[in-house]
Order: C-alpha cells, then structure tokens, then sequence
C-alpha cells in the first residue's frame, strides 16, 4: 500500500472512532433524558390527580347539593342512628 492509502485509513478510521465515541455519549444521555421525563411525567400525573381531589372537594363544599350532604352527614344521620337504636332496644 502507498503512503497516500495508509494515511486515508487513518483518517477514515479516527473519524469513525470519534463518531462511535460520539454516538455512544449521545445515547447515554438520552437514556438520561428520558428516565427524567418519565419522572416529571409521573409527578405531574400525581398532581393532575391531587387536583382532582381538590376540585371535588371544593365542589362539594361550595355547591347546595354538598352542603346539605354534608350537613345529613353531620347531624341528622347520627340523631336517626341514636333513634333507630333507641327504637331497637325497645321493641327488645
């Protein structure tokens, strides 16, 4: 082989060994990129979901419908409760 011919090997070689070096990096790092977004992707799932909470919440507080929900809840299910055992005990 010529000199010419060994010194176009050499070239063609470093170039391709740096593209592979290059390429290599470039993967790592995307498989970095992406294990990240699937961590922000994850958190704002959770989020979306405690917003939805919170939403519910604030829509049944503020609507009639939860309010006299709430208030059924509160007072008048535990007075029916005590009568219904009152009721039981003297039927006994």
């Amino acid at each position: 082989m010529n000199v010419a011919e060994w010194i176009l090997v050499a070239i063609l070689s470093i170039t391709l060994l740096v593209f592979l070096i290059v390429g290599i990096v470039l993967i790592v790092r995307l498989i970095g990129l992406t294990k990240e977004a699937q961590k922000v992707v994850e958190k704002s799932q959770d989020i979306a979901e405690n917003a939805n909470g919170i939403v519910s919440n604030v829509k049944g507080m503020t609507s009639i419908g939860g309010t006299v929900e709430m208030f059924v809840d509160k007072y008048i299910n535990p007075k029916l409760k005590e009568k219904i055992k009152d009721s039981k005990e003297k039927e006994k």
